[in-house]
């Protein structure tokens, strides 16, 4: 008898292969609402607020949203994806600066582009293989996250900045082009 492996985050019902997919992409980020989803982490928010400001001045970006992921090793709870579904049209989610919150942010945005909102994903670079790894569980080996230098929590003012200022084109481009496009 052969041994193997039970993978606990897969549905025996959707094969996780049938499930990867992109929402569809806004032309542009101007004037749309922008939901900036940090995962409690040291310095998360702090970065993300960072990089709004930078899609709101370079972008055009409308109204940021900011939530938080209170659980950031748990799936998104229904009722706040429900929220961010309902009030923004795109959402940047980060910072993966941990292995499980890397692996649930990378979950999580599968998730929300699977339901049609437009997602970028930022992890640390640390947690590339974690990100990796969990793209692959749900489905979605090529997942486009986003890594910056690791870590996060021990940034300052002006390294937040810089590195939302390094950010902010990437996220924009993720938010509005489809993969097919960033591969041509």
């Amino acid at each position: 008898m052969g041994v193997g492996i039970i993978d606990p985050t897969r549905s025996g019902a959707t094969p996780a292969a049938s499930r990867a997919s992109d929402a569809p992409r806004p032309d542009s980020l101007h004037g749309l609402r922008v939901g900036l989803l940090e995962n409690g982490k040291r310095n998360a928010a702090a970065v993300l607020d960072a990089v709004g400001a930078e899609l709101s001045g370079r972008h055009g970006a409308g109204q940021l949203v900011p939530r938080t992921k209170h659980q950031f090793a748990m799936p998104l709870p229904d009722e706040l994806v429900e929220e961010l579904t309902g009030i923004c049209d795109v959402v940047v989610i980060g910072v993966g600066d941990c292995g499980s919150c890397s692996a649930s942010a990378v979950a999580d945005g599968i998730r929300l582009e699977n339901i049609g909102l437009p997602t970028a994903v930022i992890c640390t670079d640390a947690f590339a293989q974690t990100s990796a790894a969990m793209a692959e569980l749900q489905g979605d080996p090529e997942h486009p996250y986003l890594l910056t230098e690791h870590p996060i929590a021990n940034l300052g003012a002006g390294a937040i900045a810089a590195r939302a200022g390094d950010l902010a084109d990437r996220v924009a481009r993720r938010l509005t082009t489809a993969r097919a496009a960033e591969v041509a």
